[in-house]
């Protein structure tokens, strides 16, 4: 609990998270390289060459690359992350409390082939905050994102997250 208030860390989240319902965010992530989806699409298990092959000619971004990007090149600086190894923005209302972080689900759906050589752009917004379970409970949030370039929007997602 915070002396002053009485609120815990879990109180905090929820109030700074409802705060920021409906607020949209961009960031770049810079430009999509043939050879770093080349190397997802291999750590990933991927055989096709349209996937693992820049060369080939029918080369694409494998869709799940750009879901897994959080930044772009270079990445973050120590100071971006939490004790846990999270970035301190990726779930809203959470940074600098000592809460717990947990995936809750995502569901992704493809709209457009990535091309390597794209600037992408990822667009989020907080779209619900709900209190949840018995006592002291949890958080669920709900956040949208899509990836989209100058040329059209790419990949929608719905991500959950669960703070306690």
């Amino acid at each position: 609990m915070t002396p002053a208030t009485g609120a815990t860390a879990l109180d905090l989240a929820e109030e700074r998270a409802r705060a920021a319902v409906g607020r949209v965010e961009h960031r770049s992530l810079g430009t999509v390289g043939a050879a770093a989806s080349a190397e997802f699409a291999r750590a990933a298990g991927e055989t096709a060459p349209h996937l693992v092959d820049p060369g080939h000619a029918t080369f694409t971004v494998h869709p799940m690359y750009l879901v897994s990007l959080l930044r772009g090149a270079p990445g973050a600086d120590a100071d971006e992350f939490r004790p846990d190894g999270m970035y301190r923005d990726e779930v809203p209302g959470t940074d600098g409390l000592d809460v717990r972080l947990m995936a809750g689900g995502q569901d992704v759906r493809f709209r457009g082939r990535v091309l390597p050589g794209e600037r992408v752009e990822v667009r989020r917004v907080l779209e619900s905050v709900e209190r949840k379970g018995k006592g002291a409970g949890f958080l669920l949030l709900t956040v949208a994102k899509t990836y989209g370039t100058e040329r059209s929007e790419l990949i929608e997602v719905t991500e959950r997250f669960i703070v306690r």
